[in-house]
């Protein structure tokens, strides 16, 4: 394979998620018997063509990979394997060597999570994941992939507690569904929606604006002191921050996704200032919006 054409990411219809280090920590140190293993990154690559990733020394995340259509290859340990259609791996946490990517002619279609906790090493051992356990073949999983898409679309709703711990609880399930496929069955969906769900996504549909709080209360015929209140007492932010919140969550997306410049990724957020703009990312995130780029090209 060329070095040229070889990709870590950027696929026409991708998704992914690289949860800031910061965030994952503080929720951790909040409530550790609530994450006794969770997501560190999460994404869909469709027609991966040319997708590569080489780690020379492991990863200390687990990685379930998924595929759903075409073909991928990976070296573990000096052993090559080879994922077809409907089969899915989990690779244990290791510090061995091992690369990854789509079969030249018939490219996968993947979905991945990453994920890990504070005993990997008990938790892999219970279930009898070890690094020479290679594919398996599955069913088509429509409830593999409606889960995946749930803890997705939490994580879109923003890395609050509540989010970031219903998408590890999710992880479960998910998990569950590969390893003892015949015990799950489909259940009905519900997409009811309420305030505070579409307060959300109207926030989420408007990142390149500047709302008020009034702008939201008003939507929902509510004075601002009443919407502030239940919507704080929902989500533990006051309505502004968490706007902030899931600005500074696109930031990442855009940073680690894209090559565009900081000011750039600004304006695209609503911030005409980028330096106002790269001090509310590192209030949020943790670290300058250049230093992120680097951290998650590094470890996603």
């Amino acid at each position: 394979m060329s070095s040229s054409l070889k990709r870590r990411d950027g696929f026409i219809g991708e998704k992914l998620f690289a949860i800031p280090q910061k965030i994952l920590k503080e929720a951790k140190e909040r409530d550790p018997e609530l994450f006794p293993i969770y997501i560190t990154n999460i994404g869909y690559f469709p027609k991966a063509s040319f997708h590569y990733r080489e780690r020379r020394k492991g990863c200390e995340d687990n990685i379930l990979i998924y595929c759903l259509q075409g073909k991928g290859h990976y070296i573990l340990d000096n052993k090559r394997y080879e994922v077809s259609s409907n089969q899915f791996v989990i690779i244990p946490a290791t510090d061995k060597y091992m690369r990854y990517w789509a079969d030249k002619d018939d490219p996968w279609t993947i979905y991945w999570v990453h994920f890990t906790g504070d005993n990997m090493e008990a938790f892999n051992r219970s279930l009898n994941l070890s690094i020479t356990r290679g594919p398996v073949q599955i069913p088509f999983s429509e409830k593999a992939i409606e889960i995946w898409q749930n803890i997705y679309q939490t994580l879109e709703m923003g890395y609050s507690a509540e989010n970031l711990c219903s998408a590890s609880f999710c992880l479960y399930h998910l998990i569950a569904i590969f390893l003892f496929p015949q015990r799950h069955i489909q259940n009905d969906k519900d997409n009811e929606g309420d305030i505070i769900t579409k307060t959300i996504n109207n926030m989420r549909n408007n990142l390149n604006k500047k709302l008020t709080v009034e702008d939201m209360a008003v939507k929902h015929s509510l004075s601002v002191s009443h919407f502030s209140n239940i919507f704080r007492k929902a989500t533990g932010m006051p309505p502004i921050d968490y706007f902030i919140h899931l600005k500074m969550q696109k930031a990442c997306q855009l940073l680690y996704a894209n090559g565009d410049k900081i000011k750039t990724v600004a304006v695209d957020l609503g911030y005409e200032d980028p330096y106002y703009f790269s001090r509310i990312f590192k209030k949020y995130i943790g670290t300058s919006p250049e230093q992120y780029r680097v951290t998650a090209k590094n470890t996603g």
